[in-house]
């Protein structure tokens, strides 16, 4: 059995304001699922802008951050970028 992948295409389209300020559109935060106060990570992609959802750690991934010891800094920094 071949299972394929689903591909939704949805396009929404908003302004950037003078601040440099845009609003996510609603059809975009529906399927998201995107709320206020989460975080989006910006990337450029061959010309094009691609604006992920930041995913939220568990508590078990941020105690294996912390259980090796070391800086706690520079790991609290790691973790804000999405690495391990």
């Amino acid at each position: 059995m071949v299972l394929k992948a689903l591909i939704v295409c949805m396009q929404g389209e908003s302004r950037v304001s003078k601040g440099y300020l845009t609003v996510v559109p609603k059809s975009i935060r529906s399927v998201t699922k995107i709320s206020a106060g989460d975080r989006l990570t910006w990337t450029l992609e061959g010309g094009r802008i691609v604006v992920v959802p930041r995913r939220v750690r568990s508590i078990n991934e941020l105690n294996g951050l912390i259980s090796h010891g070391g800086d706690a800094v520079s790991d609290k920094r790691r973790a804000q970028r999405g690495q391990q």
